[in-house]
């Protein structure tokens, strides 16, 4: 048989595969995290018709003939460049920006994906649509070690933050400096006693010279304590407090238990209008987990009822010296190839790997302009190839037509 037709048929197999590899782009083109696949042709064995030979002193060098016999699929390579960006406003919804994939177990496998969009499941475990568990560090105390095994992000609704007591709180602003002898100014500062109640701790200050205020703190029960807050007016140091910048505010009355450090440091004596707000001041009620939060290196925070933030885990991100070696799990997963190396897994934003948007996903980099273009090549070369089907079935035709 004529080798045409062996090498058209290699051709019409080559060209299908393009076909159906480009066929699965389009399919996906509307996949969260779906990479790209390019389909590489390369040629196969020559047959040699006339070798070739070396120059010599009576002739000059010939070059071999050789007729190919035909191309074959060299390999489908997965592209992995950034997909675009797609806000959804999800809290559940991660996208990595850069290199990395997420970490998921399925049953007792551990797969990467870059499809972010994640659920809870009935225990608060975050999971992907098709069930498999999101790994990473949970926080211990507030703190995330991320030396630590990765383990299934779970997010403990209806935690309770334990309260605590307010130890410290600081007043900051300015007493004008040319208020009259008397006149008075206040601010109150929220504290919080060890189960959690919350009281008002009021901070009266009074002008009682040129440079020298009484600062009157009352608690809830009308307990005082009088303290004094003197300003400085050496040269440099116009305004700053001299003496009197802490006190302690101690039991009074038998209702507030325990002593609470009230810092002044911050205060200024300038012209101008009198201004006083509370700052920095520890302690909280009870909270209990109401929503999560995501930042960029992966943390995740837990948002509480009492208005507070705590790091409740942080996300993994793996990467690999290969990432087209990754073997296809299916559901957008890959599992560890035999070229892809092992899995670098550590914390987003270092190592290589990239940050997490939170809200948005990554879509499909499928170009569909640059996927219909190969759409036509590969039909085009698939019909090129089966019209020397047909010329060399004609050519056959006509030798067996000369003996008739």
């Amino acid at each position: 048989m004529l080798r045409s037709m062996n090498s058209a048929i290699s051709g019409l197999r080559a060209h299908q595969t393009k076909l159906d590899v480009t066929g699965n782009n389009i399919a996906n083109v509307n996949t969260v995290g779906y990479k790209a696949s390019q389909t590489v042709f390369e040629d196969t064995l020559s047959q040699v018709v006339r070798n070739g030979s070396a120059p010599s002193a009576e002739a000059g060098g010939t070059n071999p003939a050789q007729v190919g016999l035909g191309v074959k699929v060299a390999g489908i390579t997965t592209s992995f460049e950034q997909g675009a960006a797609q806000n959804t406003g999800r809290s559940t919804d991660f996208m990595i920006s850069g290199d990395g994939f997420f970490v998921t177990r399925a049953g007792n496998e551990q797969v990467y994906t870059r499809a972010g969009s994640f659920n809870y499941d009935a225990v608060g475990n975050l999971v992907t649509p098709d069930g498999a568990l999101l790994q990473g560090w949970m926080a211990e105390d507030g703190v995330v070690d991320t030396n630590g095994a990765i383990e299934t992000l779970t997010v403990p609704f209806g935690q309770v933050m334990q309260p605590t007591r307010t130890t410290t709180g600081a007043v900051v602003g300015n007493l004008s400096s040319s208020a009259a002898t008397g006149t008075g100014v206040q601010t109150q500062i929220t504290v919080y006693d060890a189960m959690g109640t919350a009281q008002q701790l009021t901070l009266a200050f009074s002008k009682t010279g040129d440079n020298t205020w009484d600062v009157v703190t009352t608690d809830a029960a009308g307990g005082t304590q009088t303290n004094t807050i003197t300003f400085d007016t050496a040269p440099g140091q116009e305004g700053r407090p001299l003496t009197g910048q802490t006190f302690t505010f101690g039991p009074s009355s038998g209702v507030w238990p325990a002593d609470i450090t009230i810092d002044l440091a911050d205060m200024r004596q300038f012209g101008g209008p009198s201004s006083l707000a509370p700052a920095r001041i520890d302690g909280n009620a009870m909270g209990s987990l109401q929503s999560i939060s995501l930042s960029g290196d992966g943390t995740v925070m837990g948002v509480y009822s009492n208005n507070l933030r705590e790091p409740i885990g942080k996300l993994a991100l793996a990467t690999f010296a290969n990432p087209g070696g990754l073997a296809k799990a299916g559901n957008s997963s890959y599992r560890v190839g035999d070229n892809s190396g092992q899995p670098a897994i550590g914390e987003p934003g270092a190592g290589g790997r990239g940050s997490l948007i939170a809200g948005a996903l990554e879509m499909s980099n499928v170009d569909l302009a640059e996927e219909f273009t190969g759409l036509i090549v590969a039909q085009r070369g698939f019909q090129a190839n089966s019209r020397v089907i047909t010329s060399s079935d004609e050519i056959l035709q006509d030798l067996v037509n000369l003996k008739r």
